[in-house]
């Protein structure tokens, strides 16, 4: 299965808009990897996680099909992880499209925000089926089998991180979240993971109580392995950096390298 990383940025992409720091600057200079668009990942053709405002850029850039995705799930509401007003693009009138519905997965407030933008065009239209999900449920979906989990991020929201299950092959989407609650880790512990996706967005800054650090990645693996949830072939991979951690993609590189952990880039694919 391919797993292809869209966007691996934070809220305010990389360089930042209207930014004006060192690290900013650099990246402008260096381009490459060090150019980061909001986070988001597909699972093979068709699963689709988040929907940020730079979703048109990447189907530009990675010349893809969107209109393959069967099923969308969705971490939460906050704006670089779904722009909802972009869903509009896929009703009649704006796009010709296949007659298949993309099914919607999200806590209430994603879904009330995708309705929202639906029903000012005159609703769904048979383009999108919204599903609204609780921590814990057992989701079989079109492609894939999905568990919702808890995030620590926004405490006035239900975050959620995911468990999937999809072509022989076990995935755990670990972010936006700081260091996991203990129900979560609960869940988890007796799992086999071949691919963990985790936040990094605050370098060495201390913010573990709604996103990870380097400290909390490497604390997470360390955990993960005394309860022996890494297979021998199991990738883990950083992704979701904010401009303000200073950290260009080289840097994040000679830290995670040495404990065996891939640093994720815009565009970068990997098989599982």
């Amino acid at each position: 299965m391919k797993v292809r990383f869209l966007g691996t940025a934070a809220f305010e992409g990389i360089p930042a808009l209207f930014c004006g720091c060192e690290l900013c600057k650099k990246a402008m200079e260096l381009g490459g990897e060090n150019i980061r668009t909001r986070t988001s990942v597909m699972l093979g053709d068709d699963l689709k996680v988040d929907f940020p405002p730079d979703t048109y850029t990447h189907m530009i850039r990675d010349r893809l099909d969107l209109d393959k995705v069967q099923d969308l799930i969705l971490t939460h509401s906050h704006s670089d992880h779904l722009y909802a007003e972009d869903l509009v693009a896929r009703l009649p009138g704006y796009s010709k499209t296949g007659d298949h519905p993309i099914q919607i997965y999200g806590n209430d407030l994603t879904i009330a925000k995708c309705k929202q933008m639906l029903d000012a065009e005159g609703g769904a239209q048979g383009k999108f089926v919204l599903n609204r999900v609780r921590p814990y449920d057992k989701l079989q979906l079109q492609t894939s089998r999905v568990v919702p989990l808890p995030a620590a991020h926004d405490p006035n929201e239900t975050c959620l991180l995911y468990y999937i299950e999809k072509d022989d092959k076990t995935i755990l989407y670990g972010h936006d979240t700081g260091t996991f609650p203990d129900e979560t880790w609960e869940w988890l512990k007796d799992k086999k993971f071949d691919l963990v996706i985790l936040e990094c967005t605050v370098g060495h800054v201390d913010y573990q109580k709604t996103h990870m650090n380097i400290e909390a990645v490497l604390e997470t693996k360390s955990t993960m392995v005394e309860y022996g949830m890494l297979k021998p072939v199991s990738e883990i991979v950083v992704t979701h950096f904010s401009h303000n951690a200073q950290l260009l993609h080289a840097d994040l590189v000679d830290i995670f390298e040495p404990h065996s952990i891939t640093v994720a880039f815009d565009g970068m694919v990997l098989e599982v």
